[in-house]
């Protein structure tokens, strides 16, 4: 029985992290991965059946994620009040599974009404203990283990990003670092011994799967000078089996928007661009082998940013250095907020190096754009650069 428990959590342990790990900006991941680590925590820990709120209530916010925006609001208000309420009745760890049920079958969301049904059915017979509770939170796990994949899946779809070897490569690594560590104390195993068995494992999984994020803490202390570099090698030796193929003869134009604004996007991340299939674009191949370079993942990656940034530059009106007409919308929108790094609406951005034109558009994007405006603009700019890569590559 220890064996599949140890198991059980090493799973739901590495899976949490690795959900956290890929974006912890993201309420769709960052909420799974909370479910996923507190019931890591309900297998290890003596907590009691009201532990089993918080995995709950993480689900019920995983769901709104695919849901219209007010429910997000909803559960945002709801989510903490509802944990504390289950601490003196656990009954009502049943409340937020049943709503996202209800709002699921409203929205014809088959598929996660289903799993959330199971869930509800696992979290059920914890409470009325029917069943020996080892066997039930086995079922809950598997619950959550599968609906954690698929919210990693889903995730790497909207980022236009493959997963599967990404994610088997940190499995694999996880368990074997896991099997070396944590086979060492089971060989000795006794009852004093079971605390010990799972603080390895979870170290074992916690410092592979967290290694780029500990390594760069590392070398702001150790090599500041070069950390941000070693930090754009690492990201970009970890964005390599996570970039998806690419047949440019049967993507369509939308395809190309799609990857277009992901890329866009991250146009000031090196690391992170190594990962989008545009840098498979038979123009990269060739624009490489004009100028003599490598034809190397970095290299690739330079390629794409320069290739985007040409694109861009062609939106740009004749009739000045800077415009806030309706002609210049497009070119401000992508020009400033990816190429200049300009974010106006963020009050953590604070930027001493502009130069004048910059200057201007800050406050022309601060005092005349909202912030819902600029995005349709971006979209749109985004479909025109589009719209240009796809020709470059229809002339291929």
């Amino acid at each position: 029985m220890i064996a599949v428990s140890v198991v059980t959590f090493g799973l739901a342990w590495w899976l949490g992290l690795y959900l956290l790990v890929r974006d912890p900006r993201k309420h769709l991941l960052r909420r799974a991965s909370i479910g996923l680590l507190a019931y890591a925590l309900v297998i290890v820990l003596p907590l009691p059946p009201m532990a089993m709120a918080v995995p709950a209530v993480a689900w019920t916010g995983v769901v709104v994620c695919w849901l219209p925006v007010r429910y997000d609001r909803w559960w945002r208000y709801g989510a903490l009040p509802l944990s504390v309420a289950a601490y003196f009745a656990p009954v009502v760890v049943l409340i937020p599974l049943a709503a996202a049920l209800v709002l699921c079958l409203r929205v014809r969301r088959a598929l996660l009404g289903a799993a959330t049904i199971l869930f509800g059915l696992s979290c059920a017979l914890l409470l009325l203990d029917v069943l020996p509770e080892a066997l039930v939170i086995a079922s809950a796990g598997v619950d959550l283990l599968v609906f954690g994949v698929i919210v990693a899946v889903a995730d790497a779809f909207d980022e236009g990003e493959a997963i599967r070897a990404d994610m088997v490569r940190s499995l694999l690594t996880s368990a074997g670092l896991a099997a070396v560590f944590g086979g060492q104390v089971a060989l000795f195993l006794d009852d004093r011994l079971v605390p010990l068995l799972y603080g390895s494992v979870a170290a074992a999984i916690a410092v592979q799967v967290l290694a780029n994020p500990l390594a760069l803490l590392v070398d702001k202390v150790a090599v500041p000078e070069v950390a941000a570099s070693r930090a754009e090698l690492r990201d970009a030796a970890e964005a390599l089996p996570r970039r998806a193929p690419l047949d440019p003869a049967a993507s369509d134009q939308a395809e190309f928007v799609k990857l277009t604004r992901r890329a866009l996007s991250n146009y000031g991340d090196l690391g992170k661009l190594v990962a989008s299939p545009l840098t498979e674009l038979p123009v990269i191949g060739a624009r490489l082998a004009a100028r003599g370079a490598s034809d190397q993942p970095l290299e690739r990656a330079a390629e794409l940013k320069s290739l985007l940034l040409e694109s861009i530059c062609r939106l740009k009106p004749r009739d000045g250095e800077f415009g806030t007409s309706d002609e210049w919308r497009h070119y401000n929108a992508l020009y400033f907020y990816y190429v200049v790094g300009i974010r106006p609406y963020s009050r953590r951005t604070k930027r001493e190096d502009l130069d004048p034109q910059a200057r201007r558009a800050l406050a022309w994007f601060v005092n005349q754009v909202p912030e819902r405006t600029l995005h349709n603009w971006q979209n749109a700019g985004a479909k025109l650069v589009a719209e240009d890569l796809f020709s470059q590559v229809a002339a291929e």
